[in-house]
């Protein structure tokens, strides 16, 4: 099982560490990464495996949000079926 993370925010040294450092934390393995600096404003969306996620997914969404707020970004964690089902239409 995989999800999406979306990142964006003013731009400031070691978002993609503190982010992956918290899927880390959770067991949540970044498959893959792009990301882009447009300005001074920051952009990422990663690729997660989630199939060894040692914590419910709602709890993982709800701790990288709060994550968000505390940093200034808003970042979105969405499951790769409600990904694909958003985007088969």
């Amino acid at each position: 099982m995989r999800a999406i993370i979306s990142v964006v925010g003013k731009d400031t040294v070691g978002i993609l560490a503190r982010v992956s450092s918290l899927c880390a934390s959770c067991q949540v393995n970044v498959v893959d990464v792009t990301q882009t600096i447009l300005q001074d404003m920051f952009a990422m969306v990663m690729m997660v495996d989630i199939s060894k996620m040692t914590i419910p997914f709602a709890e993982f969404s709800e701790r990288a949000a709060d994550y968000g707020k505390e940093a200034g970004l808003v970042i979105h964690v969405m499951h790769e079926d409600i990904f694909n089902s958003m985007h088969n239409i």
